[in-house]
């Protein structure tokens, strides 16, 4: 088949989805981390033509729309709906923006939108946990922070047994992001009052528990002023070691001579990588330079780079569980959820941590430290 021209789209155009919004395709697009051209080729037409389709100069074919179904994956109501509010680089926190190529961080902002579409849901069912998180900004270091918010939430200078599990009980919303590539650690970000986590599944355990707290600390530290560049991430790294690993703690367990078995028993503690418990060690004073660098070669011979040993449990929300859980005792299941949203069921379990069908449509419990469970409820009427 030729692919289409203008002049054959534009004669096509009166025959189009009525109610077509051309943001909803470009979120898509860049949601698949396709271009234009890519997309083009696809479907089949002209790249002028689904610039004209983004741009709302005209409306694709009934035809073409089901190309666009088909290529994208997504059923065609999705493109009627509304403007989705969609994450802008300059509020949400990357790492290594600069080097970040275009399409990955659009991938991570148009999947960021749908979890703001699939929040915006659930709240119109949920009473969710209002934010318990003050603005920290003034503390004299990220230090200083993790020491102030621990106090705040209660935790003194014990372990944190599942770091999703805390922050959704104080307010944050976490959902995980699916994109096959490390170049998105993860991202935050404030919506009005309500602060947002996406936590790339891409990672072991322990990365992704101390990406958690790295965001945590941008949400904390950087509420009014941009949260990316080299110091604001340096204050979220500092905040999410001394959160994780709080300094008396360290302190009172470490070695006089720690070896690297010695950093593989101790992580454990803290469930953390056996790289950054090396560098808090160092950064407490518990490890001089010598010492630092010596584990830090020997951590490296041993491939613990690239995989962490004596791996801890993935951690997974709680909120998403006990919500979607009710939501199936009410009669709606996760595929009736994904229809109602006009979305495609893999969206919604792609947020969702992977968590199967026996985990949501059981009791919706999970090994959450008792203060640490998140109270909601549903929304009758």
């Amino acid at each position: 088949m030729k692919p289409h021209n203008l002049q054959t789209s534009l004669s096509m155009s009166s025959d189009g989805l009525e109610g077509f919004n051309p943001s909803r395709l470009t979120l898509v697009r860049e949601r698949k981390g396709l271009l234009k051209s890519a997309l083009a080729k696809l479907i089949d037409v002209d790249l002028r033509t689904i610039v004209a389709y983004e741009s709302g100069e005209f409306c694709p074919s009934p035809e073409t729309l089901k190309r666009l179904e088909k290529a994208l994956g997504f059923p065609a109501a999705f493109f009627e709906g509304d403007d989705l509010e969609k994450p802008i680089p300059d509020v949400a926190s990357f790492r290594s923006l600069s080097r970040l190529k275009p399409t990955r961080r659009d991938m991570a902002l148009a999947q960021g939108a749908i979890a703001l579409y699939l929040n915006r849901w659930l709240e119109s069912k949920f009473e969710l946990p209002k934010a318990e998180l003050p603005d920290l900004s003034r503390e004299r270091s990220p230090e200083d922070a993790s020491s102030a918010i621990r106090q705040v939430w209660g935790l003194g200078e014990l372990p944190i047994r599942n770091v999703v599990h805390l922050l959704e009980a104080k307010g944050i919303r976490v959902f995980s992001l699916a994109i096959d590539t490390r170049d998105v650690d993860a991202f935050s970000m404030w919506r009005e009052n309500t602060p947002f986590v996406f936590l790339n599944n891409n990672k072991s355990s322990e990365r992704s528990r101390y990406d958690a707290a790295h965001e945590l600390g941008h949400l904390l530290l950087h509420r009014h002023g941009s949260p990316q560049g080299r110091e604001a991430e340096r204050e979220a790294d500092i905040f999410a070691g001394a959160f994780l690993m709080p300094k008396a703690s360290v302190i009172a367990r470490s070695p006089r001579f720690a070896s690297v078995d010695d950093l593989v028993r101790l992580k454990r503690i803290w469930n953390v990588s056996v790289a950054a418990l090396n560098y808090r060690l160092h950064e407490v004073g518990m490890l001089s330079e010598w010492q630092y660098r010596t584990l830090s070669v020997q951590i490296s011979k041993r491939g613990y780079r690239t995989y962490e040993p004596d791996g801890a449990q993935r951690e997974t929300s709680q909120v998403l569980q006990v919500m979607f859980g009710e939501l199936y005792r009410e009669g709606l299941s996760r595929a009736s959820v994904a229809r109602t949203l006009c979305l495609p069921q893999s969206e919604l379990e792609q947020l969702m941590f992977g968590l199967t069908m026996t985990g949501i449509d059981g009791n919706g419990q999970s090994g959450s430290h008792p203060n640490q469970r998140s109270n909601l409820s549903l929304v009758k009427g």
